[in-house]
């Protein structure tokens, strides 16, 4: 009996092998950060190991850390895990808002409303 691919599971390695047991990456990536795959990415991706060409492939166009963890089919903290240490390495660029606990620069919103004001 054959397995379709398609209709596989999940991945056939482990999620901890895949990250050396690690859970954590380095970043706090959030669900909805965006990677894209740099120059020197493009340029070594054939070193890379599977999943992470997998993500230097994906990532030519903007992706999510959630449309990555979805495209590997591994869950999101193996997706952060892996993206955290591309990133590391220069292979991605990863763009995230900033902390949503910070609040704003009030000279900026002042500078904002004074032109606003004069439209």
């Amino acid at each position: 009996m054959s397995i379709d691919p398609e209709s596989a599971p999940g991945p056939v390695v482990r999620p901890y092998a895949m990250t050396g047991g690690r859970t954590r990456s380095r970043y706090e990536l959030a669900i909805e950060a965006l990677v894209f795959t740099t120059p020197l990415g493009e340029e070594r991706a054939i070193a890379l190991n599977l999943e992470q060409q997998t993500i230097a492939a994906m990532c030519r166009q903007v992706r999510s850390i959630a449309e990555i963890a979805a495209g590997l089919r591994v869950p999101l903290g193996v997706a952060r895990v892996l993206v955290g240490d591309m990133a590391d390495e220069g292979f991605v660029r990863v763009h995230q808002q900033p902390d949503r606990d910070e609040a704003p620069d009030l000279a900026l919103l002042e500078r904002v409303l004074s032109g606003l004001r004069k439209l």
